[in-house]
């Protein structure tokens, strides 16, 4: 009796106790998979090959743009030491710091505008992360093979074959992060003194800090957190949704198209058969570097890099179903079945037109400034603070300045000094002076003014101007390079 109880109880609890066992079992292989390593699978296709051909672009000019010379110098250097920057035949001061935020504008809103367009095209194909990963990738195949072969290899225990293949892929990576770090550097200091202090290992404190900093974080960023980078630490992915609308073209899979999905042969009749174009292949999920299956709908995880519908495309083709099944679309081009027409008429909406007109305007704002109206010539003028004013011989009340001229061209530039601006008020003696190609010099000056001036004027600050003048040529009159305002003190 009390074992038939017990085989009643069983057969009671039993389906609810199944029920809850494969619950928790799909929990923890959810969970296992979430944390387990990602095995990318190689792919080619038209997207493939943008993402490589952004590779190739970003990457040579990343690594050549410091070793390109300009007028006998680097074009492009960082000079912090000295306080100038270098960017082919522009010579940039601190005080140009407005030109970088500028800069970081034109840069904000662009990534508005594509975000708004075309959804992740920045993470998918130019991202920093995602270029270096492509490259780790890729070198990781070379001597581990590809994804299968990966499983593989780390499921294997340790030996010779194991051995070689993980120390080559390691020893590549971080040859490749050191150089990474090398050329970063080089942007901050002259690469081919940086390259001739490699050899003797001559860096400075500094140098040898961002080398192996910069390497660590390509070698880490790259080789290990890959795609943990896009998921946890890049804030573009948590705000990407602010920017996307119902028609922005984004990564897309038609689930009317490729449902219900299921394996079939090729020569299945699918509408016989109940099924959709999708042949539950998992290829899509085999080669996302995030690891998401694109099937369940857009997820914050998608960087928009297309290795998927490269793929799928790919699988189409070999089961004589139309391309597409996975593909750039939008939202509302979904589920209205809009034409590409259609679609391209609705990419003009209001925030599109926006976004548009204020990138035209800050590029043209920031390159305007740049060519038009930036000044060749800088000066800067500082008082004198330990004497602020002082009488010397017949009345003559004098002030001390500091003035500091910059050459902004790659030429040297002859200037003269005059002031300006309180009646009566000139230098003590003639200043003239030569300044050599983007080159910063100081040179002190004393302003005079005669004793019934200071009476007529009172005591107190006085606006006054120092004027940089071109010297005169034969028939012309001097030009006025600069002009800056400051004071004249006459004491009480």
């Amino acid at each position: 009796m009390n074992a038939e109880s017990g085989k009643s109880q069983n057969k009671t609890l039993e389906p609810a106790a199944a029920g809850k066992g494969r619950d928790t079992v799909i929990e923890i292989v959810s969970l296992y998979q979430a944390q387990s390593k990602i095995y990318p699978r190689s792919v080619s296709g038209l997207f493939a090959r943008w993402r490589w051909g952004l590779v190739w672009f970003t990457q040579l000019l990343f690594y050549g743009l410091p070793w390109l010379q300009w007028n006998d110098r680097q074009a492009v250097l960082f000079d912090l030491a000295t306080r100038r920057f270098y960017i082919g035949g522009l010579v940039l001061y601190p005080q140009d710091f407005i030109y970088l935020t500028g800069l970081l504008m034109v840069s904000a809103y662009a990534l508005f505008l594509f975000t708004a367009v075309a959804g992740r095209l920045w993470c998918g194909f130019a991202c920093p992360q995602t270029v270096y990963t492509e490259i780790f990738m890729w070198i990781e195949r070379q001597f581990e093979g590809d994804r299968q072969a990966r499983i593989k290899l780390d499921a294997a225990p340790w030996g010779f074959n194991k051995l070689w293949r993980k120390s080559a892929t390691q020893l590549a990576w971080i040859s490749l992060g050191l150089w990474t770090g090398f050329s970063f550097v080089g942007y901050f200091t002259p690469i081919k003194q940086l390259w001739a202090e490699a050899f003797t290992l001559g860096f400075g404190p500094w140098e040898w800090f961002w080398v192996l900093f910069y390497g660590f974080a390509t070698y880490g960023n790259a080789g290990y957190m890959r795609e943990q980078v896009c998921k946890y630490m890049c804030p573009y992915a948590r705000f990407q949704s602010a920017m996307f609308d119902k028609d922005t073209l984004i990564i897309s899979y038609d689930a009317e198209r490729g449902e219900p999905r299921g394996s079939r042969s090729k020569k299945t009749d699918i509408k016989a058969a109940g099924l959709g174009s999708c042949i539950d292949c998992t290829l899509c999920v085999q080669v996302c570097p995030t690891g998401i299956d694109i099937r369940k709908g857009l997820q914050y995880e998608c960087i928009g890099c297309a290795a998927c519908i490269d793929v799928c495309d790919g699988v189409m083709d070999k089961m004589d179903y139309p391309r597409g099944l996975i593909r750039y679309d939008t939202e509302n081009g979904l589920s209205q079945h809009l034409s590409p027409a259609q679609k391209l008429r609705r990419v003009f909406r209001p925030r599109v037109v926006i976004y548009t007109i204020v990138l035209v305007i800050l590029c043209a704002a920031l390159l305007g400034s740049l060519l038009f109206l930036r000044s060749p010539v800088k000066l800067d003028v500082v008082r004198d603070r330990g004497v602020m004013a002082r009488l010397v011989e017949d009345g003559f009340i004098e002030n001390l300045y500091r003035l500091q001229v910059m050459n902004t061209t790659e030429q040297p530039q002859q200037f003269t000094v005059s002031v300006t601006g309180l009646d009566g008020a000139t230098l003590a003696r003639p200043v003239a002076l030569t300044v050599g190609p983007a080159e910063a010099r100081w040179v002190s000056v004393a302003v005079r003014v005669p004793p019934e001036v200071a009476a007529r004027a009172g005591a107190g600050a006085h606006p006054i101007q120092f004027q940089l003048m071109r010297p005169q040529q034969a028939g012309k009159e001097p030009v006025q390079a600069s002009i800056e305002k400051s004071t004249f003190v006459v004491p009480r």
